[in-house]
Order: C-alpha cells, then sequence, then structure tokens
C-alpha cells in the first residue's frame, strides 16, 4: 500500500489538511514560548520501522519536522518530554491492549526505543506509557505542573490514537493545545484528517510546524534555563 504522505508532498498535503479544517477551525492561539513545552509522543522504532508489522507511514513523513521542532525547543530553552508506549515482556500490564491488539511493543527491545534522528539527551524526560493517552497514570502532569507549562506542544504518532488521546486529557486539565499538522502521523489519511477536525473543533489550535518554529523565535518573556541540558 502506497503511503497517504511522505516527506517530500508533505507540505502540500498538510496545506490541503487545514483548508478542509478551516471552516471548524475555533481558535487561532499565539504560543507563548516561556511557558510552552514540547511532547514528542511514540516515536519509536516499533511504529518507523519500514519492515515492522505496525509501521505508521505518516510517523516516517514527519520526522523531519519533528526534530525542526526538537531543536527549536532546544534553543529556546525549552522542555522537551517524550513518551514511549511498552508493555512489559510478559503482559502484565496489557489489560484489554492484549486482547484488541496483535502486536505489542516490549519495554526493554531495541524497538522500544526513540528513533535515533530524535533521541532524548540524558536529563530530558521520557513518559513510559501503557495506554493511548500520555497522561493516565504517568507522572506527566506533575512534571507539567511543576515547569509551570501552560501551552503544549503535541507532535508524534499516531494523529487519531495517542496523540488525540493525549490532546483531549491535556485539554480537561486546562492547558492550552498547539497541534501541528504536519508533525503528527498516522497510518492513513482518513484517519489524520479526521482527528484533526475533532480536535481544531473543540480542543487545540491546529496548525503547521513553521507556524510554532516562527512563534518560537518570538521573545515573549524571561527565559527559563534549558532544562535539557
Amino acid at each position: 500500500m502506497e503511503p497517504y504522505v511522505t516527506a517530500e508532498t508533505l507540505d502540500e498535503r498538510a496545506r490541503t489538511w487545514l483548508k478542509e479544517i478551516a471552516p471548524f477551525h475555533q481558535h487561532g492561539l499565539e504560543l507563548c514560548r516561556d511557558r510552552a513545552a514540547l511532547l514528542v509522543i511514540d516515536m519509536q522504532r516499533f511504529f518507523l520501522d519500514p519492515d515492522s508489522p505496525t509501521f505508521t507511514c505518516g510517523g516516517l513523513a514527519i520526522l523531519p519536522n519533528v526534530k525542526k521542532l526538537i531543536e527549536a525547543f532546544r534553543g529556546a530553552g525549552r522542555p522537551v518530554i517524550y513518551t514511549r508506549h511498552v508493555h512489559h515482556p510478559d503482559n502484565l500490564d496489557a489489560g484489554i491492549m492484549g486482547w484488541w491488539w496483535k502486536g505489542m511493543c516490549r519495554e526493554g527491545t531495541p524497538e522500544s526505543e526513540i528513533h535515533d534522528q530524535i533521541a532524548p539527551r540524558p536529563k530530558e524526560k521520557v513518559i513510559l506509557k501503557h495506554r493511548y493517552s500520555a497522561f493516565y497514570n504517568t507522572d506527566l502532569e506533575t512534571v507539567l505542573r511543576c515547569l509551570k507549562i501552560e501551552d503544549l506542544v503535541i507532535a508524534g504518532i499516531m494523529t487519531n490514537m495517542c496523540c488525540e488521546s493525549t490532546a483531549r486529557d491535556a485539554y480537561y486539565r486546562d492547558y492550552r493545545l498547539f497541534f501541528p499538522a504536519d508533525a503528527t502521523g498516522s497510518v492513513n489519511e482518513r484517519m489524520h484528517l479526521a482527528s484533526l477536525l475533532n480536535l481544531a473543533w473543540g480542543f487545540a489550535c491546529v496548525n503547521t510546524t513553521g507556524e510554532i518554529l516562527d512563534q518560537m523565535k518570538k521573545s515573549t518573556g524571561r527565559q527559563e534555563g534549558n532544562p535539557s541540558e
């Protein structure tokens, strides 16, 4: 099956997606850099290896943009937080997901690691999660509160699963959400676009990597020390 998007076609496809959701896009928020964090969702080899049965083509396409966002946040001294979706080797934490999905990403395996091109730095927070939402039974909310985060940029995969679930949970906790259409990806275009539409209508500002990068360049107050160092 041909991928619905590649790194080469991403810009063009993103313009089309934003045009389709425009009538339902509720809020054009301006990112507050000094209160912002980047959350990189599940950019793991398990999903990004073309030979993997769980390959997510949209994830490979967005990899360069996710890398740009990470570099921009690091450069501005803002937190970059990663998630890895993993399960115990004996499925002790799988629950209904063990019944729902045939393939499970096992903790401690090479495929469970973040893609080499965007690997976390030693002091960057990595959340290990066992369900779609990065907030469910993790310390993510505690970390964000301690860092005094108000604006959250969500990038990664899958748009319609872990990214959307995390975005909804973040909205319920009163975070302002930024969801770049060209830095989130799924397995097909219909699922990706459906999530963009849902989130734009009631949860997040759906924009582009370029727009977020531009807003990251603007000074919005006192800069904190770099938590990535």
